[in-house]
């Protein structure tokens, strides 16, 4: 499908972003080689391709290991947090949230939202279920935690994007400081829509905050890096 049908396509009418061009129809195909990750995968790509070139090791990245760089992409394998993991690293039971997720990203990228552009997802079987990867197009740029001293350029973007997605009504769970980049160029990228879901509600602004907060904390962050 070329969205997931649970994403709402309208734009509110107090978008702040130009769109995008629509991407090319999603397509899959079997028996993949992945850069680093093995084979035996399905790809679901716009036209059923992604370019790829040898893995690398993504120096500077958060989250739970194993992101990888392929030439000009970006292989984040799905890695469950919390006690779980102890038990359950990377087995999904089917592949719907890695489709979910690309549907979201897509949607996001498509509307000219600050993030990364979305190449696609790749599953396989593992276990007693599958196993996936998140691909993305690689973007330049350092994770804030790393220029607290930016802190003063990320705030206002960061408030812009915030208001467009309570707008739009969408709740991305794991939006933390290590999730926002910031390119050399100026402005921010917001990254990582894993389980993020269309919800409005005019409480959407505040359980933001809290949890960003939370992230602050947690990563020791300076005075100037809290919003006012």
């Amino acid at each position: 499908m070329h969205h997931d049908p649970l994403v709402p396509l309208t734009l509110p009418d107090a978008w702040p972003y130009p769109s995008r061009p629509v991407q090319r129809p999603l397509a899959c195909r079997e028996g993949r080689d992945l850069p680093g990750l093995g084979s035996g995968w399905r790809i679901c790509a716009p036209a059923g391709d992604v370019d790829l070139g040898p893995a690398e090791a993504l120096p500077g990245a958060f989250g739970r290991g194993g992101i990888l760089r392929a030439g000009p992409a970006v292989l984040r394998p799905y890695r469950r947090g919390g006690l779980l993991r102890f038990v359950n690293q990377r087995t999904y039971r089917t592949s719907i949230r890695f489709a979910a997720e690309y549907a979201i990203h897509r949607s996001l990228w498509e509307a000219g939202f600050p993030t990364v552009e979305p190449l696609g997802y790749a599953w396989r079987p593992h276990r007693w279920g599958v196993e996936g990867v998140f691909i993305s197009r690689f973007a330049a740029g350092e994770p804030w935690p790393r220029r607290w001293d930016l802190s003063a350029r990320v705030l206002p973007d960061l408030d812009r994007a915030l208001r467009a997605l309570c707008t739009w009504g969408l709740w991305a769970p794991d939006l933390n400081a290590t999730n926002i980049l910031l390119p050399p160029d100026g402005g921010l990228l917001l990254m990582d829509w894993d389980r993020a879901r269309f919800a409005p509600s005019p409480e959407l602004r505040s359980r933001y905050d809290e949890r960003l907060l939370r992230s602050l904390r947690k990563l020791g962050a300076p005075p100037e890096a809290f919003p006012a």
